[in-house]
Parts: C-alpha cells; sequence; structure tokens
C-alpha cells in the first residue's frame, strides 16, 4: 500500500488515469455480472415458469414499473395544460402504450435524456481539450434539444408503424367481416370471431378488435365502443368504417348491406392509391438515374474516346 501511495505522489499527473481505469474496470465488472444474471435467469426453466406466470397474472407490469424514480422527475417536466396532456396521451395509446404510467415515463424519459446527454458532453469534453468553449456550449445546448425531441421522435415512429401494421390488416378484416355478418351474425358476435381470426395474422388489429367487443359485454354502447376504436387506433380507413358502422346502427339500416359497400368502396380507393404510387416512380426514378447510372453509363461510352484524346495530346 505504502509502495502504491509513494508511486501515486510521484506521479500526481497520472492519478486521474488511475482512478479512469478504476471506474472503467468497475463498470466492466458490474456489466458482466448483470449479463451473467440475465443469461442465467434466460436458461433457467424455473425462472422463465416463473416470468410467464407473473405476466399473466399482471405482476410483470408491477415489477417493471419505474414510477418510483421517473415519477418525480416528470412531474417537473409534465405540462399543466390538460390538452397537451391528453395529446401526448392519445398518441402514447395510439402507438400501443396503454399503461397509466406510459405519460409519466414519457416525460420522465424526456428529462432524463435533456440531462444526461449533456453530462456526456461535458465528461466527453474533458479528454478533448482542442474543443473551444463557444464549441462545448453549443454541444450542451444540442444535447438537451436531443434529449427532449428524441422520445417524440422515437414515439412518432413507433406510433406510424403501429398505423401501418394496423392498415395493412384493415382489408383482410374488412373481408371476414362482411362475410360473418352475411353469414347471420350479429354486429359483436362477428367482431369477435374477426379478432380471433386476426390473432395471430394481424395482433394488433385483433387486439383493438377484442377490446371492442369486451366494451361492448361490460355495457358501453355500441356507438361509443366503435368510437374509442377509432380514437385508439388513429387510422383514417378505420375512422371511415366506425362511422358508417355508427350512422347503420343509428338509423337502423342493413349492416350486411353497409359493409358490403365499404368494403367495394374501400377496394376502389386502395386500387387508386396503388395506381397513385406506380405513377409516382417514374419521376421518383430521376434521382437515382442521374446519380448512380448516368455517370456509369458516360464513363463507359465516353471514357474510350477521352483517353484516346489525352494520349494523342501527349504525343504532339
Amino acid at each position: 500500500m505504502e509502495a502504491i501511495t509513494s508511486w501515486l505522489d510521484a506521479n500526481a499527473g497520472g492519478a486521474d488515469l488511475v482512478w479512469l481505469l478504476l471506474a472503467i474496470g468497475g463498470a466492466v465488472c458490474l456489466f458482466a455480472y448483470g449479463l451473467s444474471l440475465l443469461v442465467a435467469g434466460a436458461t433457467d426453466p424455473v425462472r422463465r415458469r416463473v416470468a410467464e406466470v407473473t405476466l399473466a397474472q399482471g405482476g410483470a407490469a408491477r415489477a417493471l414499473d419505474l414510477g418510483w424514480f421517473v415519477g418525480p422527475l416528470a412531474g417537473v417536466v409534465m405540462p399543466k395544460a390538460t390538452a397537451e396532456r391528453d395529446s401526448t396521451q392519445s398518441r402514447l395509446i395510439q402507438a400501443g402504450f396503454r399503461k397509466p404510467q406510459s405519460l409519466r415515463n414519457f416525460y420522465g424519459s424526456k428529462l432524463i435524456l435533456a440531462l444526461s446527454l449533456p453530462l456526456l458532453v461535458l465528461v466527453a469534453a474533458r479528454w478533448l481539450p482542442q474543443l473551444s468553449t463557444s464549441i462545448i456550449a453549443f454541444l450542451l445546448v444540442l444535447g438537451a434539444f436531443i434529449g427532449v425531441r428524441l422520445p417524440d421522435i422515437v414515439l412518432e415512429h413507433v406510433r406510424q408503424r403501429r398505423i401501418k401494421r394496423l392498415r395493412n390488416g384493415l382489408p383482410d378484416a374488412l373481408d371476414l367481416l362482411v362475410v360473418c355478418v352475411e353469414s347471420g351474425l350479429g354486429l359483436a358476435p362477428a367482431i369477435e370471431r374477426v379478432a380471433r381470426e386476426l390473432e395471430f395474422s394481424h395482433p394488433d388489429l385483433g387486439q383493438e378488435l377484442s377490446l371492442v367487443n369486451a366494451e361492448m359485454r361490460a355495457g358501453v354502447e355500441r356507438p361509443v365502443a366503435l368510437r374509442n376504436l377509432a380514437s385508439r387506433t388513429g387510422v383514417d380507413d378505420i375512422n371511415g368504417l366506425v362511422g358508417l358502422l355508427v350512422q347503420t346502427i343509428r338509423f337502423g339500416t342493413s349492416v350486411a348491406e353497409a359493409l358490403r359497400v365499404y368494403s367495394e368502396e374501400f377496394r376502389d380507393k386502395r386500387m387508386q392509391k396503388a395506381e397513385e404510387q406506380a405513377a409516382k416512380i417514374g419521376t421518383k426514378m430521376i434521382f437515382p438515374l442521374v446519380l448512380c447510372l448516368f455517370p456509369s453509363f458516360f464513363i463507359v461510352a465516353i471514357g474510350p474516346a477521352v483517353l484516346r484524346i489525352i494520349a494523342a495530346f501527349k504525343q504532339m
């Protein structure tokens, strides 16, 4: 111990390096220990079975709830306006996050990233002395801005992907719904049957239809349950289908006839969108042709002539 102390006194300039190496070593050991625990938990059949039972009973959601840590932080940045909170909550639901603590975790992650990214910039600036103060200040502001905006970008990306999956599964659901209603089933049993059929092929849409059926069984009126479906999904086509079903229920017209007409209109609409996308291909191909193919074509076509001209000028 005395030898180490004397060495550190003799090499005071390298003390920071020693502490850095010790911190890195400790972090690596903690990471390896955590990774070993994850591997052991994944390979242990008893733990896997207990996790499955806990998930079935809803205990996993409580075990993964970090409200004790994120909750106080989220209260600092959570907006006071009810309209803004409701808008964010609606986007979270459309992205598939329905837990009560999702809104709190979202704003808490914003604050954590807004504080951690500038802190990383400060740590990195210690090892980059060539950076000026103005550049460091700019990077701090940039890191805080990225930390605030990154959760919104990720949420919008997840939301758009889920909306795309719902839109892709709607044609199959609509055809199945038409078949079920025309075969004599009522609207609620038809929705339940379609939800079971879409459980594996389109799980997102099947889950949404199951929620509609659960709300109807719980006593919620059909128009209200269908409007909740439109607000949860955020898909325009589903919104149109919900409006059609609500009008059909209100005026007492045939549900099968209305669904058949909407199905035909929906197929025509999809065909028009496909034709529109096909018509845009010619314009979109201009940029790859100009940037990728034309230079190669000019090199092959004009390159030999240019080389001959250069060789002719060298001989003069």
